[in-house]
């Protein structure tokens, strides 16, 4: 999700800081103190980052502008912490904002749900997978990922898998200029899905499949 919190203050010269209530002295606290959120309400063991990632206020030198805005994004493993998360947010900007005579609005956006596999489609993909490239060419054991993506919302609806494919151990990650899409990986992507059709109608239908077997 992402988040922008809006600090409205009191603008003055710089040289007078006394007439200003500053908004940038108070984002510099929010900032710092939203970082207690996941250190002291989220449980040891979940999962959560929250990253402040923009700050803006004012374009001179010498003035004190009246507002200022910081955003950034949260990820979860888990809707009640992002529900967590989001409610001591709204909170601390708020009260810190008032203490130093300010106002502070929080809009607080969810983009993606937290994306949990169905454990019986993952095996699957995995299985499949496992039969195309072998097993030592599968990680089944890959570390929870603080990334998002939309599909997630699918997946609370309708059992699936989101599954990552291999584009080589010299890639560059994604989001990275240097990134180029190894187009070697494109027929092992569509034969995972072929192989899961077959798989998915060889239990349907009760006829075991051979995965050397050319597809019709």
């Amino acid at each position: 999700m992402a988040f922008d919190i809006t600090l409205t203050g009191k603008g003055a010269h710089g040289a007078r800081p006394d007439e200003s209530i500053d908004p940038v002295l108070i984002a510099c606290q929010i900032g710092t103190a939203l970082q207690s959120i996941v250190a002291r309400n989220i449980a040891p063991q979940e999962t959560a980052v929250l990253s402040v990632t923009r700050i803006h206020a004012g374009e001179g030198y010498n003035v004190i502008p009246q507002t200022a805005k910081l955003s950034g994004t949260v990820r979860t493993m888990k809707r009640k912490s992002m529900a967590l998360v989001e409610a001591n947010m709204k909170r601390l900007a708020a009260n810190i904002a008032t203490g130093f005579g300010a106002e502070a609005s929080t809009d607080f956006r969810v983009i993606s749900a937290p994306l949990v596999n169905d454990v019986r489609h993952a095996q699957a993909f995995a299985d499949a997978a496992a039969e195309l490239v072998t097993e030592a060419r599968v990680n089944r054991n890959m570390p929870p990922a603080n990334v998002s993506d939309d599909f997630s919302f699918m997946l609370e609806k309708v059992p699936g898998a989101y599954i990552t494919l291999g584009n080589g151990e010299n890639s560059a990650p994604v989001h990275n200029p240097d990134y180029n899409f190894n187009d070697a990986a494109i027929p092992y992507g569509t034969a995972l899905f072929a192989r899961i059709v077959e798989r998915e109608l060889a239990t349907t239908v009760g006829e075991p499949i051979d995965a050397k077997r050319p597809s019709t």
